[in-house]
């Protein structure tokens, strides 16, 4: 589990949940924030041969393009010591959480970016099937 990104658990949605006709994003708006992202990256890592995404980077690229402030060290320190993450989960977090800035047009990786990426981890936690 520690080899893959994202960790997403479906739970059911009531009924009742799916008749309310909440407002989400349409895949096109969704579609145009992607490629907005993905062009950004594909420019961002232009000068670095194979690298076209966040996924791709190596350890002293994420140091460069990956970089979170205090609070933001904290945030992982604290989530990495409670969910007894790996220093690859660490990787993967932070890469997502640049890709989550990404999508979000943020130059900067926030903590909103940071929780939505340690939230990814859901499975590394102990007895998630539990």
């Amino acid at each position: 589990m520690d080899r893959i990104d994202l960790h997403v658990e479906v739970t059911p949605v009531a009924f009742d949940d799916l008749q309310e006709g909440l407002q989400t994003d349409n895949s096109d708006v969704i579609r145009q924030r992607v490629e907005k992202a993905r062009t950004l990256q594909h420019n961002r890592y232009a000068e670095f041969n194979g690298v076209f995404s966040n996924a791709q980077l190596t350890t002293r690229q994420m140091q460069e393009y990956c970089t979170i402030s205090d609070s933001g060290r904290s945030l992982l320190k604290n989530s990495m010591r409670k969910l007894r993450l790996s220093a690859r989960a660490y990787d993967r977090i932070l890469k997502v959480a640049r890709t989550i800035a990404d999508l979000d047009g943020s130059e900067d990786i926030r903590l909103t970016h940071l929780s939505e990426a340690i939230q990814f981890r859901s499975l590394d936690r102990e007895n998630w099937a539990v």
